[in-house]
């Protein structure tokens, strides 16, 4: 497991077994190997089980991100006024509906629905987990290393994931792998429900949706006014529009030659990967607490995901295209995904932090429809090579424009008004 100094974390919530950011930890770890087991087995499955085109898996991708674009903002604000922890349970339990029943069907409707309710899964979480790490956490100046760990602990349990879930798909079939991790998620539900306390978060108890529609307005003012977190906002909509690209992983490196079983030899790139991203991640905690460190890390993110997508299309072989792979999916996405929720989580309150994620994961969805379809055009009259070069100049020009458009903590600063985040901040949430 990668190392985090927990000690130091968790002393000042010694009375709670365990402490909030083991817990927090364990649980980013478990879920990832649930999540990365499923996502081998299933983009497998669908190419060789289902028999999908490239436009059909795209277009997978695309239900699963309008779905999330319609229920991200309302679970964000949900989770600011009712609960930040029963929202993860029930995110739990919808992730389980889905991985479960994906492994039941081959018919293209069914598994569009399948994707429907990952989405939900997902909306339910977005923004609620961190939320709840820092507010229970209670200790701003060490949040963004938690984070920063959580992004590495992420790519460790997806590795472990990757070699479960692989070994299961080759042993017992890719069906029975894709039903026994939405099994095991819907037991991590059961987990967070038994041992995530919730003891720094008070719920509205009168006029609830009222109060709703209140941190909705509170968190469109923030973001409307930081001009930091505009900037992450629209860097995030532009990178998962590129992201949308690694739904054709699998079929690049197919279409490349995979030696030996497509799942083992996809399963050890994997692996590879994840081990990338852990490495990359290592380097950006060490250093995230620096000034302008989460722009740097962001934008040499961007630069090293589009040389890694450029690698893709024009790889003359497997292992060419493999290693594009890791420095797109482990290094870059992983980097940039990390890095812009720690910079949004330290610009935003308690009363709102949930919506502000909300926010965030509405930008990815909303770059996800809309690069899953230009995507869909791009592989459909130019081919495969000529949507990874596009989503390569498109996560280019986003890290260019990172490390050009600098905004002045000053200005910023001058212009925050009630609800912008302060250093004394992170206190429990009041009515």
């Amino acid at each position: 497991m990668p190392a985090l100094n927990l000690r130091i974390l968790t002393r000042r919530n010694h009375d709670k077994e365990p402490g909030v950011a083991t817990a927090f930890l364990r649980w980013t770890c478990a879920r990832a190997v649930f999540h990365r087991g499923y996502v081998l087995t299933s983009g497998i499955y669908f190419v060789v089980n289902a028999r999908l085109s490239a436009s059909q898996i795209i277009g997978l991708g695309t239900v699963m991100a309008v779905t999330l674009s319609v229920s991200d903002i309302p679970a964000g604000a949900w989770s600011d006024t009712f609960s930040r922890k029963w929202p993860l349970v029930a995110g739990h339990g919808f992730l389980a509906a889905g991985m479960v029943m994906t492994g039941l069907v081959t018919a293209y409707p069914l598994i569009l629905c399948t994707q429907v309710l990952w989405a939900l899964g997902w909306a339910c979480s977005g923004g609620a987990d961190v939320a709840w790490v820092t507010d229970e956490l209670g200790q701003p100046g060490q949040i963004a290393r938690v984070l920063a760990a959580r992004a590495r602990w992420d790519l460790t349990g997806g590795g472990t994931g990757v070699i479960a879930f692989g070994l299961l798909g080759w042993a017992a079939g890719l069906p029975a792998a894709i039903v026994a991790s939405g099994a095991a998620m819907a037991l991590l539900g059961v987990f967070v429900a038994v041992r995530f306390p919730e003891d720094n978060f008070t719920p509205v108890q009168v006029r609830r949706w009222a109060a709703t529609l209140r941190v909705l307005k509170r968190g469109a003012a923030l973001a409307r006014r930081d001009r930091e977190i505009l900037l992450v906002l629209a860097a995030t909509m532009a990178v998962n529009g590129a992201d949308m690209i690694s739904w054709l992983f699998a079929r690049r490196l197919v279409d490349l030659g995979l030696p030996g079983d497509p799942v083992v030899s996809y399963a050890a790139i994997g692996i590879l990967s994840s081990a990338a991203g852990v490495i990359a991640l290592r380097l950006v905690e060490a250093r995230i607490e620096r000034a302008a460190a989460a722009r740097r890390a962001y934008v040499v993110g961007c630069l090293v995901g589009a040389a890694g997508l450029v690698m893709l299309a024009l790889a003359p072989d497997v292992i060419v295209g493999g290693f594009g792979l890791l420095l797109a999916s482990g290094v870059a996405f992983s980097v940039t995904r990390a890095v812009s929720v720690i910079w949004v989580n330290r610009r935003t309150p308690s009363e709102i932090r949930a919506t502000i994620h909300s926010f965030l994961s509405q930008a990815e969805t909303v770059g996800e429809v809309v690069g899953g379809l230009a995507l869909v055009v791009t592989a459909q009259a130019a081919g495969l090579s000529a949507a990874f070069i596009a989503s390569a100049v498109l996560i280019a020009c986003v890290g260019a424009l990172v490390a050009i458009l600098r905004v002045s903590s000053k200005t910023v600063d001058a212009r925050r008004g009630p609800g912008c985040q302060r250093p004394t901040e992170n206190t429990a949430h009041s009515k």
